[in-house]
Order: structure tokens, then sequence, then C-alpha cells
């Protein structure tokens, strides 16, 4: 308008610290401090394909930690006599849900269903993560034809859709995540290192509380924002484990 002489340059970007106050991540200097409150019948997402981006450190604080009556959601059923393997040697665990059961060093979890001890429920693996990035995306349910005709699918709703079978399935929610990551920054920003990433990021965004294990944390903005692969929003406490 004439005579409006007002300025419209833009303004200088903000500090990125400006940028993180508020965050609420919780970096953790002891493993039982980043599992603190894990109650008695939780449903925990242990990430891991096999030993690979498992959480050693947190499932070993979990034990101490003492909580018992646990479903656990992860890709195996544990090896050998550690992790995962460990937490059910304690008897601490009430059901299982997971892709593959049996393996060679299975034999904890073998004993302990084949005794009755331990429920299962056997998901496909691509159904597994689905079912947990629905519970993350907040679908209510979804239409998946892995299964069909099997054992898996039976006391399932199925429908027909253009000529295939499908079968109803629902999302997985989890009480807590327990994840391992390779790096993070101090807001908890998280990235992986190849195969290791596996379930961890379908899993941050399904469980109320998410525990990231990592080998190291970064200031803010050492992590270059295009390579964050979980952003920070989903994380509640990190566990800078160096050795892992």
């Amino acid at each position: 308008m004439p005579g409006n002489t007002a300025s419209h340059q833009l303004s200088e970007p903000e500090p990125l610290a400006s940028y993180c106050e508020g965050v609420t991540v919780q970096l953790c200097t002891d493993p039982d401090e980043a599992v603190a409150g894990i109650a008695d019948g939780s449903t925990i997402l242990v990430g891991g394909f096999g030993m690979a981006g498992m959480p050693v450190t947190l499932i070993d604080a979990l034990i101490r930690q003492g909580a018992g009556d646990l479903t656990i959601v992860s890709n195996n059923a544990g090896n050998g006599d550690t992790g995962l393997a460990a937490l059910l040697a304690k008897r601490r665990v009430r059901r299982v849900v997971c892709s593959f059961p049996r393996q060679s060093d299975s034999y904890v979890f073998d004993e302990l269903y084949r005794s009755g001890s331990v429920e299962l429920e056997v998901v496909p693996q691509g159904t597994l993560a689905e079912r947990m990035r629905a519970a993350g995306a907040g679908i209510g349910a979804f239409y998946c034809p892995t299964g069909v005709g099997t054992l898996l699918a039976e006391g399932k709703e199925t429908r027909v859709i253009d000529g295939r079978t499908y079968v109803l399935e629902y999302p997985i929610h989890g009480d807590v995540a327990l994840i391992g990551a390779y790096r993070a920054d101090r807001m908890g920003n998280l990235v992986y290192r190849k195969t290791a990433r596996n379930f961890g990021p379908v899993m941050a965004t399904a469980a109320t509380l998410v525990v990231a294990q990592v080998r190291e944390v970064v200031e803010t903005g050492g992590i270059d924002p295009e390579t964050v692969v979980t952003p920070s929003i989903y994380v509640d406490r990190v566990l800078e484990v160096a050795d892992a």
C-alpha cells in the first residue's frame, strides 16, 4: 500500500538450542534407571533379529528390576542363555509372540514351552511387523493374505477381496519397547546400523514407553536430519552402552 514502509525481510533462524527446549527424552546413565517403573503384566516389544540389534543390557536390567508375568513380542524366543533367553529362564515371561520360536540354540524356550510354562503365539514375520506398524499408525485392523488356510488363521475373520481371501489382523500395542540403535543425539533422534535396525523403528511407534540402547550419544545437531530413522518424538529414554 502507498506509504507502507514496513519491512518484510525474513528473520534470522533461531539457534538450534531454542528448538530443544521442552524435549523430555531422559538420558540415562545407568541401565537400572532406564527400565525403572516397568510393571508386572506389561507387554514389552523387544527389538532384535536373533542377537542383531537386541538390547541385551536393557534386558539384563529388566531381569534385575523384577517385573514378571510379561508378554514379550519379538522376532525370536531367545538365543542361548543371554538376552531374552535369560529373561525366560528366570520365569518372568507368561506369553511370547514371535515369528521364529525355535532355533538350534532356543533350548530355554523349548523346555518352558514343552512343560506348559509359557504361552506362544506364532505370527508370520511380515505380519508381525505390520501389526506393530498398524499400532503406531492408529490403524484399527487390516486384512492380510499371509496365513490363510493354515492353523495361524483359525478362529480369525476372513474376507474375499477381488477374488483373494484375506485374514483380519489386529495391531500389537506395547506398554514398553526395548530397542537397540547405533547412535542417538541428546534429543533422542535415532539411527541404526544395517540389519540391527530390523524391528526397532516400528516398535518405537507402537509402545507407550520407548527405551533405546545405543552405542553412542552425540550432541544435538550431530546427526544429519536426513538420516534420522526414529524421530525423538517416539523416544522416552536413551541408554549409552559403548561396548554393546
